[in-house]
């Protein structure tokens, strides 16, 4: 009550916050009259003037109220619109790095253009992240008319580009990009063996439009660089066998959370079965060498326990096929991850497919926390607010509307069947169309718009077929016709929307969010103007055709305006508030009437999982009669608190999963910084000596302990070690019987005999190629066991669950266990580059250009676990190969000679003829 009382005495930390921006405001329209003056010339050359201020010291700040003068003035005449206040005030939100909250129809694209400017005056480039391709061809076509009339460069970053248009499209002061293109390029980049083939600068700024759909919605999907593994189908279907002889008291199923975990009788039975298998590594199944083996076997659990087949995949021509759970359609090309997808292959007797190999990941949460600043716009996102200062330190402001909303949103109504509930729905929709008022369903899957739209032809309106050339008419006129809004092209879908405010006009929509359309009523004259006279050259009938096409609009909006706006129709509640905010948003655009109201019924999912029973039972005590619903707030304010229950549980999945991922992004920076110190450095000998002498200390160390007596030396073990390690035969027995010898000695007289070789492989080569080929092989060798360590911590966050039955906690189990797996990647690295290095030989001819490995680039979608395919584009671009002996071929090989070897497969018989696989012999160190 206090609160409440303080509020309107003082106004809210919102009210205060967005009155502070209002003399910077007055300050920006102050300038109006004497900017309005200058020519366009001189306009523009206000752009070099603000960029010697900032040469010169002056800060970004003080320089907002004349940039973002300019801006407005540059609108006007470059695109002739005027920017509102409320917009530069949104525009000072994100230039200090905060989110705006604006309505649907108040102008995001044209207020990110504000703070674009004045921070792309730091020559430092800009990125505005949309999310998907049209939106950033749009914006940047759009909007870069403006920043070219002020003298500022643009670039687009879009499927299908190649390195160098990347990396001038990145070198521009102001960069177009989906958010899923940004964070491959950041992950090819450091996939690259030279600085110059890297395609990104440093990040500096970036402003997220749709900012709750990508760093929420998608904040722990993880971006995935991959390659095939080696075949291991046997694996799969032999760890396929063990789980139907699983009974349901071995695992506990939660629909709910979509999850299985085996119970410790479980654990033990499996732990048994393996271990008479032979397919432990260790005694215990809970041992780290094991990790592996338990992530695939919960995997196979999950394929039999959770995946229904017909449900979430059929089986189509030998191979399985995902239906995605949103839109019941088959996805073909799309596999789940993880090895889930071989865990189903192998459950429905059809061919494993190869796993794919993690060569580099991240998640959009850490990704766009590299940015020196990052900002956000949206309609809805003070619902997350709380997650968005925990995680991204972004606080969300709400912009006021330029006029205030005039949308009235009704109560729910609520039904006990979902007979009842469409039925009604369609009694709605009609009226309203008889009436003139155009009409947006929302629902929440594909499936459900088609039955919907089943519904509807039932009624006798006939659905517009967007094949068809002349099919969009039907959205103009008064036909009984009404459009299903999917997401197969963005541009279809664009016009689509526009349309959706003509009288009479029956949209059925899945998703409102990052449409970036407005629905205007009365229809889109550009909208209309592009598609219907896009043959007609410019010139006189064309400004006719123009014209008659604006005047229909005219006084196609007057008829909406009379018959109350646009309808927003929800069919049922999302579990997010934020989502049924962006449906209900789409109506009341810039002081438009509208209208909202959700339908809902008692076997809706919302309803069915969070206590549908006893409001059921409640119902029946009521009398509530069939085809009658209930209305009433109080309804609403249930239903509000369970969606916040549901959202604060999403919160707590995101946040634990972010804990996780942190210990890895760590750990990434690391290597991608040191990677970039290494590409930059021409000369890395210093490097690998280092190396070499720390693993030569090391080695001595184990085998002669400090402070001990010479005959309690291990030499025999000191001399195999030296010889495996090092490739060099050295008297270490003669040395250990001289009088007085002590370790710091020997160890000396290693490293000495090990420079010495090093610098004469380094004169016969010559230094520059024996540089090229420590650096190269430097790199790969860290490559490679970075791809290990990833595979290694996914297989390890996906059991160390399991900790908690001994009462310790997962998380610091997974850092402590990371750390170690961390510190034994290091020594891993030491050892394996100074074992190439000195045993590496180099030919004279360059080695014939062999294609990579096919690279795949992922987007594991959240819910479903499946990656979704992206192009990798060049993943490494040119690779150097070192000029080594075991990348050539040839025709007969010596065992005793490894340079005769060349190409040598992984799974080969040794050429040295141990009988050992190569991958376990002189192939170990590969």
């Amino acid at each position: 009550m206090l609160g409440g009382f303080a509020r309107k005495l003082f106004g809210s930390a919102n009210d205060r916050r967005v009155k502070g921006y209002r003399p910077r405001v007055q300050a920006i329209n102050a300038m109006e009259k004497e900017l309005e003056g200058l020519s366009d010339e001189a306009l523009r050359a206000r752009t070099q003037e603000f960029r010697a201020q900032i040469a010169a010291g002056t800060s970004l700040d003080d320089l907002l109220v004349p940039a973002f003068a300019t801006v407005r003035e540059g609108a006007k005449r470059a695109l002739g619109m005027r920017p509102f206040d409320v917009q530069l005030i949104g525009g000072m939100v994100l230039h200090e790095g905060g989110i705006a909250e604006m309505k649907t129809g108040e102008g995001k694209t044209l207020v990110a253009t504000l703070p674009v400017y004045l921070n792309a005056l730091a020559g430092k480039g800009v990125h505005v992240v949309t999310v998907n391709d049209y939106l950033a061809k749009r914006d940047a076509e759009w909007m870069g008319r403006l920043y070219r009339f002020l003298g500022l460069s643009t670039g687009i970053i879009v499927h299908g580009l190649d390195d160098d248009e990347r990396r001038a499209a990145y070198e521009a002061d102001v960069t177009y990009a989906t958010n899923n293109e940004l964070g491959f390029d950041y992950l090819r980049d450091n996939m690259k063996y030279e600085r110059a083939q890297m395609v990104q600068r440093p990040h500096f700024y970036a402003i997220v439009d749709e900012v709750d759909s990508i760093l929420v919605d998608e904040a722990r999907t993880p971006l995935i660089i991959s390659g095939p593994l080696d075949d291991r189908s046997d694996f799969y279907n032999t760890i396929d066998l063990y789980i139907p002889r699983l009974v349901k008291e071995d695992y506990e199923v939660d629909e709910k959370q979509r999850t299985v975990t085996m119970t410790e009788a479980g654990m033990e039975k499996m732990e048994q079965m393996l271990a008479e298998a032979g397919l432990l590594k260790s005694e215990s199944l809970y041992d780290i060498e094991n990790v592996s083996v338990v992530h695939h076997v919960n995997q196979a659990l999950r394929a039999h326990a959770l995946f229904q087949r017909d449900k979430d995949y059929i089986v189509r021509n030998g191979e399985v096929v995902i239906i995605d759970e949103f839109t019941g359609r088959m996805m073909p090309g799309r596999r789940y991850s993880e090895g889930l997808h071989q865990a189903l292959e192998a459950k429905e007797r059809v061919q494993v497919q190869p796993e794919n190999q993690t060569l580099a990941s991240i998640t959009f949460q850490n990704y766009f926390r590299l940015y020196q600043k990052l900002a956000g716009m949206t309609g809805t996102a003070s619902t997350e607010a709380a997650e968005f200062q925990d995680i991204y330190k972004l606080e969300v402001v709400e912009v006021p509307t330029n006029v205030p909303v005039s949308r009235i949103d009704d109560d729910d109504e609520v039904y006990r069947s979902a007979a009842e509930k469409y039925k009604a729905i369609i009694t709605l929709i009609r009226d309203c169309h008889e009436r003139g008022q155009p009409v947006l369903v929302g629902t929440t899957s594909i499936e459900k718009s088609e039955l919907l739209a089943e519904l509807l032809k039932q009624e006798g309106f006939r659905q517009v077929d967007f094949s068809d050339p002349d099919a969009t008419s039907g959205l103009r006129s008064n036909a009984r016709s009404f459009a299903v809004l999917n997401a197969r092209y963005h541009e279809q879908e664009a016009y689509i929307v526009a349309q959706a405010g003509v009288p009479g006009a029956i949209t059925i929509a899945t998703n409102m969010a990052g449409r970036g359309t407005d629905i205007k009523l009365g229809g889109n004259v550009e909208m209309r103007v592009a598609h219907e006279l896009s043959d007609l050259p410019e010139g006189e009938e064309r400004t006719a055709a123009e014209a008659k096409i604006a005047g229909e609009v005219e006084e196609l909006k007057k008829t909406a305006l009379a018959a109350g706006g646009l309808f927003v129709l929800g069919t049922e509640r999302h579990e997010s508030r934020r989502i049924d905010n962006q449906l209900r948003g789409r109506s009341g655009r810039q002081g438009d009437p509208g209208h909202s109201k959700f339908f809902l019924s008692l076997e809706d999912d919302l309803m069915r999982i969070f206590g549908s029973n006893r409001l059921d039972g409640m119902l029946q005590k009521l009398g509530l009669k069939e085809d009658e619903a209930i209305v009433h707030p109080w309804i609403n304010k249930a239903l509000e608190k369970a969606q916040q229950k549901v959202e604060a549980r999403n919160y707590d999945i995101r946040k634990n999963l972010l804990k996780y991922d942190d210990v890895l992004n760590d750990q990434r920076k690391v290597v991608f910084e040191q990677r970039v110190e290494l590409m930059n450095d021409d000369d890395v000998a210093e490097t690998v000596e280092d190396m070499r002498h720390a693993l030569i200390t090391e080695t001595v160390a184990k085998f002669i302990p400090e402070n001990a007596y010479p005959e309690q030396w291990d030499v025999d073990g000191l001399d195999a070690a030296i010889k495996e390690v090092l490739g060099l035969d050295l008297p270490v027995k003669d040395w250990a019987k001289e009088e007085g010898i002590a370790g710091p000695e020997v160890t000396e007289r290693i490293i000495r005999r090990a420079d010495e070789w090093m610098a004469a492989k380094s004169a016969q080569y010559g230094p520059d190629l024996m540089r090229y080929v420590e650096k190269s092989i430097l790199l790969q060798t860290l490559d490679h066991l970075w791809r290990e360590h990833i595979g290694m911590l996914d297989h390890l966050r996906q059991v160390v669950g399991l900790r908690g039955y001994a009462q310790r906690d997962p998380l610091n189990e997974y850092k402590s266990e990371a750390f170690n797996l961390f510190s034994a990647l290091l020594n891993r690295l030491r050892e394996i580059v100074t074992a190439q290095l000195m045993r590496v030989e180099i030919v004279t001819q360059p080695p014939p250009v062999g294609e990579l490995p096919p690279m795949e680039a992922h987007h594991e979608n959240p819910l479903t676990g499946e990656d979704e395919m992206a192009d990798a584009g060049a993943a490494i671009g040119s690779r150097p190969q070192p000029l080594l002996s075991g990348d050539i071929a040839v025709a007969e090989r010596n065992p005793d000679d490894p340079s005769t070897w060349g190409k040598v497969g992984r799974n080969e018989a040794c050429p040295c003829g141990s009988g050992k696989k190569f991958k376990h012999c002189h192939g170990r160190f590969a």
